[in-house]
């Protein structure tokens, strides 16, 4: 494993230089769930809460929160994305609402961060306009899938 790229020789933290990186595509993707009561989710996903299409304004928070990454992580570089997918997969069983999110941009530094932001605030805002009805909502599992693109080639998630 290489060195941490944040620190410079004397241990201060820096933005990595990444003006000698190629331009590449670049792609991430990213995952997490919430769980809720069944109650909850049978309001999320019938439609039937009172604030509307909950799923609809998540998926619009996460786009959002992958394009204002660089202002939320202090030494993440701001990325002018070329895609941004957000799905929403529903477990019924397990009262559990997947959230994948997958980021793009032609670039010299990678789409990771934006992928996981994307996906916490998108679930951050299921919680949101849920937490009235259930405040024992559990957000979990939150990881990168993949990323493709750049001097490291491509990572899978075993």
């Amino acid at each position: 494993m290489s060195e941490f790229t944040h620190f410079d020789t004397e241990g201060q933290a820096h933005m990595v230089d990444v003006a000698a990186k190629a331009t590449t595509h670049r792609r991430a993707t990213a995952t997490g769930s919430i769980t809720m009561l069944p109650a909850t989710f049978a309001r999320v996903t019938s439609g039937t809460h009172r604030k509307g299409d909950v799923l609809g304004i998540a998926r619009i928070a996460a786009i959002m929160a992958s394009k204002r990454t660089a202002d939320l992580i202090p030494l993440c570089h701001p990325i002018g994305l070329t895609h941004v997918e957000v799905c929403f997969e529903l477990d019924a069983p397990h009262s559990t609402i997947h959230c994948t999110v997958t980021t793009e941009t032609l670039g010299q530094t990678g789409v990771e961060i934006e992928a996981l932001g994307a996906v916490q605030v998108g679930l951050l805002t299921i919680y949101d306009m849920c937490k009235a009805v259930d405040r024992g909502m559990v957000i979990n599992h939150v990881r990168l899938l993949e990323k493709t693109g750049g001097k490291s080639g491509a990572w899978r998630a075993s």
